[in-house]
Parts: C-alpha cells; sequence; structure tokens
C-alpha cells in the first residue's frame, strides 16, 4: 500500500518502517522537517545532543549496547565534517549505524555550506547512499541500512535539500538481512589446524570481538583440550567467572598471564584480526602454532601470518574441531591443571606514594571496582588513564563494555556512554575519562545527560595535565609545562550543570563520594585528583 507525502515524511516513515524508535542529532536546514515527521507522525524519539560529532557517537554506543542499528541526522556542510572523527571511530570498531545527512540544494552550487560530501564521507571510510530522488526514498533508505548491517559500519545517506518539500508516494521496503554469515570450515587447512591443536601441549584458546556469539562452543574446545580462555579488549567480559579465564590477552595481560602465554606453544585464535597490542607486535606470537579463524577474510594475515587461516564461523569452527579431537580420541593437553588462576589474573597495585592533596589512581581503581555498580554498562574514553581502567574495572559482558578508542581519539567518551545509557535505560552506566578527554568532548554533553536524567557516573581522572605528552617531556629530561593546565573544578562544572560532582584528594573524601552514589539521582561526576608525577604509564 503506497500514500502521497512530502520527501522528508516518507524518509522519516522509512526510517520508522526500519524498526528505528531512537535517533541522534542536531538539526539544521536539510535535516529539520526529517525529525519533526519522525517524532510527531512516526511517534519516533529523537535526542539532540550539543555536537554534531557527539550524536554520530551516541548512536554507535546505543547499536552496540542495543544490538540494532543506530540512527542519527546532521544537516550539511560544516554538520558533517564535525562528524569526521565519530564517523573514523565507527568504521573502525566496524559498528552498524546510519548517518542521515542533509546537503546544499542541488540547483544551488555555490551555497555557502556547499562541499563534495561523497568525498568528505569516503576519507573516513564510512558508506556513502546518495538519495537519488524522490520517487527511490524507500529503495535508498533501505539500501543504507542494508549496507549498514553487511558491511558492519557507518553508512551516510546524502540527502538534498531541495527535494524535502517535493512529493512522492511511499510505500514500506525493507531488505531483510541475514546478520549471521559464515560457513562451516572444511578442507586441508582444517585437518592441518586439527593436527597442530591436537599436538600442543599448552594451548590456549583466544576469543576476540568477531567471536562473542560463540562463548559456549569456545568454552566447551577449551575445556575438551583443557586449554586457558583469553580475550582481546574488545571482548572483554566474554569469559567472566570460568576458572580458567586469564583475562586480557597482550600488553594488557597481568605480568604472571604475560608470561604463560609466552610458554604456550600453540595459540587457536576466533574472531581477531590479532592487533598489535593484542600479540605485542609479534612477541607474543614467537615460536608457537598460530591457528586463525575469522567470518571476515580481511581480518586474517594483517598483524601475522597464522600457520592455519580459516575463513568461517566461530562457533561452527569450534564444534567441528571439537567433533574430530574425540572421533580421533585425542587426550586433553593437561595444561589447566598446572595453573593458579589467581595468580594469573592479579594486577600488582604498587606503594601509595602520592603527593599531599591528591589520590592514587591504582588504588582508587580497585576501590572503586568493588563499589561501583555491578550491573554497570562500562565506557572509556581514550588515553593514558584508561589501560589502567581496562585492566583493573570488569564489565559484566562484551556488549556492555564500550572502547572509544578504535580511532586513538580522545574526547569521545561522555558522548557515547549518553548512547549507551538510552540503550539500557534500566541500568547504570559508568564513564571514565581523563581531564583532557573530558574537557574535549566531555563538558558540552554532560549537560545533555542531565537533561535525559541518565543513571550515569562519571569518574574524570584529573591530572592538570596531557599526561603521555607529560611522560614523554620528563623521560627526555626536558620541561614539561607545556603539556600542564590549569583545568576549572569539574565536580563544580557537573553541579553548576544539573548534575552531582564530587572532587576527591583523599581516601577519605573518596568514600563520601562512593556513599553518596548509594542515593544519586541522575548524573554524578566524581573528580579524581592526581599527581601527574605519579600515575602508571600506558601499557600500549
Amino acid at each position: 500500500m503506497s500514500s502521497e507525502m512530502h520527501v522528508y515524511q516518507a524518509i522519516a516513515r522509512a526510517v520508522s518502517d526500519h524498526g528505528v524508535e531512537t535517533m541522534f542529532g542536531l538539526m539544521g536546514d536539510a535535516n529539520l522537517f526529517i525529525v519533526d515527521s519522525f517524532v510527531r507522525e512516526c511517534a519516533g524519539r529523537f535526542v539532540p545532543a550539543a555536537h554534531e560529532g557527539s550524536s554520530v557517537l551516541m548512536a554507535l554506543a546505543y547499536a552496540q549496547v542495543s544490538g540494532k542499528v543506530g540512527v542519527a541526522s546532521v544537516t550539511h556542510g560544516p554538520a558533517l565534517t564535525n562528524c569526521m572523527t565519530a564517523l573514523t571511530e565507527g568504521v573502525r570498531g566496524h559498528i552498524p549505524m546510519v548517518l542521515l545527512a542533509g546537503d546544499t540544494p542541488v540547483a544551488n552550487p555555490r551555497h555557502l555550506q556547499g562541499i563534495d560530501q561523497r568525498e568528505v564521507v569516503k576519507a573516513s571510510g564510512a558508506g556513502f547512499v546518495q538519495l537519488r530522488a524522490p520517487d527511490t526514498v524507500g529503495m535508498d533508505v533501505a539500501r543504507a541500512f542494508y549496507r549498514a548491517q553487511v558491511e558492519r559500519r557507518p553508512i551516510v545517506l546524502n540527502m538534498p535539500a531541495d527535494f524535502m518539500w517535493e512529493t512522492t508516494s511511499h510505500k514500506t521496503q525493507v531488505l531483510d538481512v541475514f546478520t549471521a554469515p559464515g560457513g562451516v570450515a572444511e578442507g586441508d587447512t582444517l585437518d592441518e589446524a586439527i593436527g597442530m591443536i591436537a599436538s600442543a601441549r599448552r594451548p590456549l584458546i583466544l576469543a576476540g570481538g568477531g567471536a562473542v556469539s560463540a562463548r559456549d562452543q569456545l568454552i566447551k574446545l577449551a575445556d575438551r583440550l583443557e586449554a586457558p580462555l583469553a580475550t582481546t579488549l574488545k571482548a572483554k567480559g566474554l569469559f567472566n567467572d570460568h576458572p580458567y579465564n586469564i583475562d586480557i590477552f597482550g600488553t594488557l595481560s597481568t605480568p604472571a598471564a604475560y608470561d604463560l602465554i609466552a610458554q604456550s606453544d600453540c595459540i587457536v585464535c576466533f574472531g581477531t584480526a590479532l592487533h598489535d597490542f593484542t600479540t605485542d607486535r609479534g612477541k607474543l606470537m614467537k615460536d608457537k602454532r598460530i591457528v586463525q579463524v575469522d567470518v571476515e577474510p580481511t581480518a586474517i594475515g594483517g598483524g601475522l601470518h597464522p600457520d592455519a587461516a580459516l575463513v568461517a564461523d566461530a562457533g561452527l569452527t569450534a564444534e567441528t574441531i571439537l567433533y574430530w579431537l574425540d572421533e580421533a580420541e585425542i587426550a586433553a593437553s593437561g595444561f589447566t591443571r598446572e595453573l593458579d588462576i589467581e595468580t594469573l589474573t592479579l594486577h600488582p597495585t604498587g606503594p601509595d606514594k602520592t603527593a599531599e592533596g591528591c589520590v592514587n589512581y591504582v588504588h582508587a581503581l580497585e576501590r572503586l571496582e568493588t563499589a561501583l555498580p555491578k550491573d554497570r554498562v562500562l565506557v572509556t574514553d581514550g588515553g593514558r588513564f584508561m589501560t589502567e581502567v581496562w585492566c583493573r574495572i570488569s564489565a559484566p559482558d562484551p556488549q556492555s563494555f564500550v572502547v572509544t578508542a578504535n580511532f586513538g581519539s580522545i574526547g569521545l567518551g561522555l558522548q557515547e556512554a549518553v548512547g549507551a545509557g538510552l540503550a539500557a535505560p534500566d541500568r547504570p552506566v559508568v564513564m571514565f575519562s581523563g581531564d583532557g578527554g573530558f574537557m574535549m568532548g566531555g563538558i558540552n554533553e554532560f549537560n545533555t545527560a542531565v537533561r535525559l536524567g541518565l543513571d550515569l557516573i562519571v569518574i574524570v581522572a584529573n591530572d592538570s595535565a596531557y599526561g603521555a605528552e607529560h611522560i614523554q617531556f620528563l623521560d627526555r629530561k626536558m620541561d614539561p609545562s607545556l603539556t600542564e593546565f590549569h583545568w576549572p573544578s569539574f565536580a563544580g562544572i557537573a553541579t553548576s550543570l544539573g548534575g552531582q560532582g564530587f572532587e576527591v584528594r583523599s581516601a577519605e573524601e573518596l568514600e563520601t563520594a562512593l556513599t553518596a552514589l548509594e542515593t544519586r539521582k541522575g548524573p554524578v561526576l566524581i573528580e579524581l585528583r592526581l599527581d601527574p608525577h605519579d600515575v602508571p604509564r600506558m601499557r600500549i
């Protein structure tokens, strides 16, 4: 059934036809009528951001935590260029989302905000779909959503402003997508992989973000082999509570786990591209047999060349390997019988030698791990402080762990925390940020979290400096003053923006802030005042 309507209404209706209930964005000339129609005529929810890039970041986190395609909308020109870092973050994180981006009128090539938007989007690595004509709205919107899901990256739907008030007929057009592609491994390469695994005396199972849906199959294989389990950072929390889970593999491992990995003779890798930080630039993979299983062909052979590579589904391949191990009556390795898992998962804390008026960062994190809500969604910004957070603060599962460092940027965490909070409205969101990152991207959206009434706990690690650069100056015996800043009180800013702020300079003040969390209403910010000369170095 079709009906006549304006193009802006048809776009809103087509988005709604894809099951979209929440749209993030910032309105301007080219998209305001779409947003209005989505809210008033399609019963959708629009979440206005303070910055265009923030709306994309909110949609990215919403997609990860909810499992749906995230949607955002901005207008043309500078609005789109403001989204470049966020789009690149989504591309590097393989997150499906659609950005409805207005474009300047086709009839006005000298428009002040005119720019070649296709080339802008291309530079970010995101996909581009052009709204071709009023009569193709349904097909073009469906194409954008289809590509977002199968390509697992942001897709920009480019919408000329002069189309909006033209009329068109609308009918529902949704391309159904099978979102779990992949086959069963077979052939000589599979036989070689099974031979390597069967002959291993110290095998280890490694799972990445591409294997989170295969948790049960990987555990069965590990138990059958008596092999310890580990994850990449993206899959943190996947094997929580398993007796032989050694947690994160690579530069973020505990010292004991790092040594254990070095001693293993076969690493069976599922759903990980084996990033340099995972392999410690190849050091952890030396003198070992490497079996790599991934549904994405481009994930294999990028970081290192495995001994056996299988382009196949992680869960089905684990089941196939297990079947043939049983058929051949291969004995278990016995590797896990040697392990002291408590030692393997213990990160040393070190002494508390912090200056007067500051708290020790590591000791504060250890206390926060026990005191923060257990059912949290954990969001982390980028920067110097985050490696200790990744190691010491747990997440319930990978879907509840949002890392905003896919592009190596800082200043993206608070925005994604807003999206995560709307995707999981019944759970608290805990977000960690450094002081530079919060100044760059957190302040402008903290009030958005207040307006939305989110259950958000923000921890700001404030050493009054850009810490990574501060360390480099100190290491070279140079003056670090260029990296140091006299920031305003973040706790005071949080209170002035409508939340609650707590400045923490001692263990006693930390306890006061944690006690206040029990009666929190709306966003809370805890500012940890740190000594820039006594902060752990980044582990990557």
